[in-house]
């Protein structure tokens, strides 16, 4: 039986993504093409991009000069990178620096990392630390904290928002609210049992904020709410993007909901005459090195799109 002409390109883009770097190779077998390679997973740590990262951790224990600072070289940014490029969750060199910023940064809010004249956490950063903490299964004790200091910051509408606990914010913050979506889920998905139902409440509440917004419009006017938010970017950081929220949802499993459609209808027309999706910004700031360059294909956002195309059956 002869194969469609979007069976072969699909074809194609596979064999383009597998001649990229280990991590994504590991990825496109597991998410695309529903294949476990441990073997290519233990291999991220060794070679590639996995390899580089680590290769910048200091004798100290930490990345950059400290766990916040310079942003893109810190620790904090440094391990959600390593995170999402799947590398093993049982590296200990990773878990020794993240019980290093648990031993030396929490707050008495609970949270990581407290600033400014009252010492409070920040909800962005506490979401992205459950995400890796939880990842590199850290012990449970070590997160109740961090986990009681979210749901204080849960707010009416659903969300979350960075500058609830510190400018008074009365409405949820697309950014902060993806980030802690995304802890809940990888502290769901490793088996943490602390606040568990809490927890998914406020996740399902979190996806309503999302999709009662079509993941980039207001809720009041319609309006796209920040341009910036349909680029396609890749590492995310801490900034939402319809891309990043997309592959959220799939990872989550969550169904199709007709206020995805206008995200998916962007996401779909982003793609190149050649099949592939660009990267098509980068968040300015010193960098260990860059993954990708910005304005050519992208094999993180081919991979990322086509996992959300096949969840969602497009």
């Amino acid at each position: 039986m002869k194969k469609s002409a979007n069976m072969v390109n699909e074809d194609h883009l596979i064999e383009w993504l597998l001649e990229g770097d280990i991590s994504i190779q590991y990825q496109v077998y597991r998410d695309l093409l529903a294949i476990e390679k441990p073997h290519l997973r233990e291999r991220i740590a060794v070679e590639g991009w996995g390899k580089r990262f680590l290769s910048y951790r200091k004798k100290e224990g930490h990345w950059g000069q400290r766990f916040y600072q310079p942003k893109w070289i810190s620790t904090h940014y440094t391990i959600l990178d390593l995170k999402n490029l799947a590398i093993s969750q049982n590296n200990n060199e990773i878990k020794q620096s993240i019980l290093q910023v648990i031993q030396k940064l929490k707050g008495s809010d609970g949270g990581i990392f407290p600033i400014g004249a009252e010492k409070k956490s920040d909800v962005c950063v506490n979401g992205m630390f459950l995400n890796y903490a939880s990842y590199f299964l850290i012990k449970e004790r070590e997160l109740k904290s961090i986990v009681d200091f979210l749901l204080s910051e849960h707010m009416n509408d659903g969300g979350f928002n960075c500058f609830s606990n510190t400018k008074g914010a009365t409405h949820s913050s697309l950014h902060s609210t993806i980030s802690v979506v995304e802890g809940i889920l990888e502290y769901a998905q490793n088996g943490y049992g602390y606040r568990l139902d809490e927890l998914r409440e406020a996740e399902n509440q979190s996806r309503e904020f999302l999709l009662q917004h079509k993941l980039f419009r207001s809720d009041r006017t319609g309006n796209i709410i920040d341009k910036k938010m349909l680029m396609l970017s890749y590492p995310s950081r801490w900034k939402y993007d319809i891309l990043r929220a997309l592959d959220y949802f799939q990872l989550a499993e969550v169904n199709y909901d007709p206020r995805m459609q206008d995200a998916l209808d962007v996401l779909t027309k982003k793609r190149r005459k050649d099949s592939r999706w660009p990267v098509q910004a980068k968040h300015p700031g010193q960098t260990h090195f860059d993954m990708e360059k910005t304005g050519y294909p992208s094999r993180w956002n081919t991979l990322r799109a086509m996992r959300v195309l096949k969840h969602f059956n497009l």
